[in-house]
């Protein structure tokens, strides 16, 4: 091996072991800000549940609750009706509330070949 050749490989192996250390040295420096903004937590403090409710303080009054009753009676309002006003409304000009309802859609016949 030439001298020179030799001097040029020295000069590439000294750059690539300096690129490498910069590397590592850019790995260590990750892993410690890594580890830093996230502090181990001790297992104790994992295990914890939430804290326990407090019961509300007793009523004033010890009324029991109502009773319920098999087959006991529904409600009694109407079912609620459709949002567009009856005929007579219409006539007046009332407009319904909602647009009306799309006709279906249907595509003209297949033709046979």
């Amino acid at each position: 091996m030439s001298p020179d050749k030799a001097n040029t490989l020295r000069k590439e192996l000294l750059v690539a072991a300096a690129l490498v250390g910069a590397g590592l040295m850019m790995s260590v420096i990750s892993l410690t800000e890594i580890k830093a903004s996230h502090p181990r937590v001790a297992d104790s403090e994992l295990a914890q549940g939430t804290q326990p409710l407090q019961s509300s303080p007793p009523s004033e009054t010890n009324a029991p609750p109502a009773e319920s009753k098999p087959g006991g009676t529904r409600p009694t309002t109407p079912a609620p009706e459709p949002a567009r006003p009856d005929a007579e409304a219409q006539q007046e000009g009332a407009r319904p509330a909602l647009p009306p309802a799309p006709a279906e859609k249907m595509a003209p016949p297949i033709k046979e070949r």
